[in-house]
């Protein structure tokens, strides 16, 4: 969802782009950069032939060693993936490729390695760091020198093809941005459907490549002991694959009732917007409908289904733009400057709850704005390009208040970055990628009208303010995701598992959307269609699995640090904002790494070692009474 956490070793272990923040809109943010994942076959990597028993200080010396190879080579492959992100070429794409392949052969070699010392009796941090260097790799290549280079060409490739992907019709070619731009604000379901269809032909391209990335990742994923990619991907989260899996199920019938409701509400106020032709009462609603190109977040058709109450929501874009967040049209000093304060406002937050400003660097090596002058990749990331201090963010900032939201959930990616960064390489990352998106979006939470006041963007909060309009805005957003967050990568387990073959990639895919989204196609797909391709972290193959996590940890994160500072009233007003008690620890969480179970970096905050959605049911329960009684007073026959 949302955006994306770059630290290229991080990101090795837990993925170099976090994103964004994925979750977000392609073409404008969320939950990832591009993700070094690759290594060039010249590393020279130092291996014996050993015939002894191995002793734990011969793992010892593997482990200082192997992170000292590690952070060089990351280092370097970071630096070529944010160029390749920010100058889109063939040569930066080359470029970027061969770091990856670098990195990746030397992970590969290190990984192989460490099973060497598998069975032995060993102090639990440095069997921890050998299990994260085995887990090390989103795309592990095979012990091959020739697959290594043709695997990191392929993850280049592929990305290359979204970045630049565009839909041309009648001489007029149309990118991502502008594509989007007509689902989210045309009202002619036609136009709307050709947008949905258009983007769609980038992917198609894209399924040869993809099939071969799929055998080169499953064969050096079964060379490390699993039986497949997706079996090695849920393996990164301290309990075994399946149990992995199950909870993510437990956590979704936990919530489905909500976005049931949600579901049934809307679709009814498309049909009376549209018609039985267009949105029939029952089942799935069509994809092209809801604001959005991927149906993730619906909050753009929030006018078309807008509850019918008196709204006395704040216009965040409005209150920034009144408080000097603008600028002149095409006066390029002048966005910058008000890109720079909204940045510098998100800052602040953090600073507030005791951390360190950000660093000089950091302003001088961001990327703020949409160069005029060349393709970049444009979806929101936050960069740890040294592992040390030198972050960054990699965002094409509007004015408006979805970018101010989205600029306070990245910095949180670079202030959890910075708080790890005295651990040891292994460890320098979130205690598990959820973890990641969570702390950007735990801030976000606290962007309330209480917060805006005490910053001196409005002068005093709304009284008696009907939360149910608000609620719904966040809903749109929040909730609707939740059944996408979980299937793209349940999509992708069923792809590596062999479950899914090249043939049936699209239908599984439109059988797992109606299944948890009660989304359906518009028209009848291709026989050649690759729509999971149309979405940028399946060609750039950023696991998904952790925005689902990040939507229920930030609200239970939320919940337990209001409750922590004494606040009772109701959640969705709550905002942490200035409490340095809960920034410690907030920053004690962030300083474990990777170096203990996520369950006890939960505990930090939370008191408990069990992710709970109650916290999510909580905050919007009186949205859910009045959806509730909304679709019981006209009739509606709610599920698909």
């Amino acid at each position: 969802m949302k955006h994306i956490a770059k630290s290229v070793l991080a990101s090795l272990i837990a993925t170099v782009a976090l994103v964004g923040c994925g979750d977000k809109d392609d073409h404008s943010k969320s939950h990832a950069a591009v993700t070094p994942r690759q290594a060039s076959s010249t590393t020279q990597v130092a291996t014996t032939e050993h015939t002894q028993q191995p002793t734990v200080d011969e793992a010892r010396a593997f482990i200082q060693r192997a992170e000292q190879q590690l952070a060089t080579e990351t280092v370097r492959a970071s630096r070529a993936a944010w160029v390749a992100a920010n100058f889109i070429t063939v040569d930066t794409q080359k470029i970027s490729a061969e770091a990856n392949e670098r990195l990746t052969a030397l992970t590969v070699a290190l990984a192989n390695e460490a099973k060497r010392f598998n069975g032995l009796n060993l102090p639990e941090t440095l069997r921890r760091k050998l299990e994260a260097l085995k887990l090390a790799l989103t795309l592990p290549a095979p012990a091959d020198q020739a697959k290594t280079k043709e695997l990191a060409t392929l993850a280049s490739e592929l990305e290359a093809m979204y970045g630049s992907g565009k839909y041309c019709k009648a001489g007029t070619c149309r990118d991502l941005g502008q594509l989007s731009e007509i689902l989210a604000t045309s009202d002619d379901p036609a136009a709307m459907l050709d947008a949905w269809v258009g983007w769609r032909t980038i992917a198609t391209p894209m399924k040869p490549k993809y099939q071969r990335l799929v055998e080169l990742a499953n064969e050096g994923a079964q060379a490390l002991g699993y039986a497949d990619l997706g079996v090695m991907w849920r393996s990164k989260y301290d309990m075994p694959p399946d149990a992995f899996a199950a909870e993510l199920d437990r956590l979704w019938e936990q919530v489905k009732p909500l976005y049931t409701s949600l579901h049934c509400y809307v679709r009814g106020e498309l049909n009376e917007r549209y018609g039985d032709q267009v949105v029939p009462p029952t089942g799935p609603i069509p994809a092209h409908l809801l604001g959005n190109m991927w149906a993730q977040h619906w909050g753009n058709i929030y006018d078309k289904v807008k509850p019918d109450v008196p709204d006395t929501s704040l216009d965040l874009t409005q209150i920034l733009r009144k408080n000097g967040y603008d600028f002149t049209p095409g006066d390029r000093a002048q966005e910058l400057a008000a890109a720079k304060k909204m940045v510098r406002t998100a800052e602040n937050f953090f600073v507030s709850l005791g951390f360190e400003p950000l660093p000089k660097t950091f302003w001088e090596r961001s990327l703020f704005l949409k160069p005029r002058d060349r393709d970049v990749v444009c979806h929101a990331s936050a960069w740890d390009i040294d592992n040390k201090d030198d972050v960054r963010i990699k965002m094409c900032i509007k004015i408006n208040g979805e970018d101010f939201v989205t600029i306070h959930h990245e910095l949180g990616h670079n202030f959890y970055q910075r708080a790890y960064q005295h651990q040891s390489p292994l460890f320098q990352g979130s205690a598990n990628d959820g973890f990641h998106e969570a702390a950007g979006d735990l801030i976000a939470l606290s962007i309330t009208p209480e917060y805006l006041r005490k910053i001196d963007l409005i002068d005093q909060v709304p009284d008696n303010e009907n939360p149910v309009p608000q609620l719904m805005r966040m809903a749109l957003e929040k909730v609707a995701f939740l059944p996408f967050g979980l299937l793209v990568d349940k999509w992708r387990w069923q792809v590596f598992s062999g479950e899914l073959s090249p043939a049936t990639y699209n239908d599984g895919w439109w059988k797992l959307r109606e299944y948890y989204q009660g989304i359906k196609a518009p028209v009848q797909r291709p026989a050649d269609a690759f729509d999971p391709g149309a979405k940028y972290h399946i060609p750039a193959n950023t696991p998904y699995a952790r925005y689902f996590l990040a939507h229920i940890l930030q609200f239970q994160w939320h919940r337990d640090l209001c409750r922590q500072m004494g606040y009772e009233g109701p959640l969705y007003k709550c905002s942490i904002y200035g409490n340095k008690e809960v920034g410690a620890k907030i920053q004690k969480m962030f300083a474990m790494g990777m170096s203990r179970p996520w369950p006890e970096a939960l505990e930090v905050i939370s008191g408990t070692r069990r992710m709970d959605a109650s916290a999510l049911l909580e905050y919007f329960e009186p949205l859910k009474v009045w959806l509730d009684a909304q679709n019981q007073a006209k009739g509606r026959q709610c599920g698909w």
